[in-house]
């Protein structure tokens, strides 16, 4: 491992922030600064500061996000998901839901696990209800379920009434606003969205603006 990266997995700054306090000798290896470059070894004593530098121990946060709070750590204008996760390590989230979007969110120290979340690559499946301004007709259904071009790329969706103008909704990518871009193809407005599920979880009967911890059997199903 790269010593950037233990640096900041010991909560100090960021990757690139702890590369420059490496290249300025503010970090040592067993009582002597590095350069870029070193990889740490277990038995390497790692100090910033005169303090020995320990990894926290990963952790792997559901929290079902209410709708007005944004997704970050801090934020100078508005609430943040943090508001509502109190815990001793420095986690982040996993992706986004915008400022009145609730539902599953996910939030970690494990930026391995973060990435086997996120990339595309991996295709985690996303699932949404969504209110809309009105009932579909078939032909639109049919019409979003075919797929739909947004920004020159193909949404590949699921859609399926629910009742009431709510539809769920299955995708496989996370691009900003796509549930509401991909109705707004047919000139539909959603009025109210919610994360129902993020791979192979659900929040279940967790309430708004509560957390647990996931199992580990839930961490290793990514």
């Amino acid at each position: 491992m790269r010593l950037q990266k233990y640096v900041s997995e010991c909560g100090v700054c960021s990757r690139r922030k702890a590369e420059t306090l490496i290249e300025l000798g503010k970090i040592t290896v067993n009582g002597k600064p590095v350069k870029i470059g070193y990889c740490f070894k277990e038995k390497d004593i790692v100090r910033y500061r005169g303090n020995i530098l320990r990894r926290p121990r990963k952790v792997y946060i559901m929290l079902n996000k209410p709708r007005r709070c944004v997704t970050a750590v801090e934020d100078v204008k508005f609430k943040t998901v943090m508001h509502y996760v109190r815990v001793k390590e420095r986690v982040f989230p996993v992706g986004r839901l915008d400022y009145n979007t609730s539902g599953l969110l996910l939030l970690t120290n494990d930026g391995d696990f973060a990435n086997r979340v996120m990339h595309p690559r991996y295709e985690c499946t996303k699932v949404y209800a969504a209110k809309a301004e009105r009932k579909l007709s078939e032909e639109e259904l049919e019409q979003l379920n075919k797929g739909v071009k947004i920004d020159d790329r193909v949404c590949d969706a699921l859609v399926e009434e629910m009742g009431d103008y709510w539809y769920q909704v299955t995708i496989h990518e996370g691009r900003n606003r796509i549930i509401k871009r991909l109705f707004g193809t047919i000139g539909v407005r959603v009025f109210q969205l919610d994360r129902l599920a993020l791979g192979p979880l659900n929040y279940g009967n967790l309430k708004q603006g509560r957390w647990r911890f996931l199992t580990k059997k839930e961490v290793e199903s990514f």
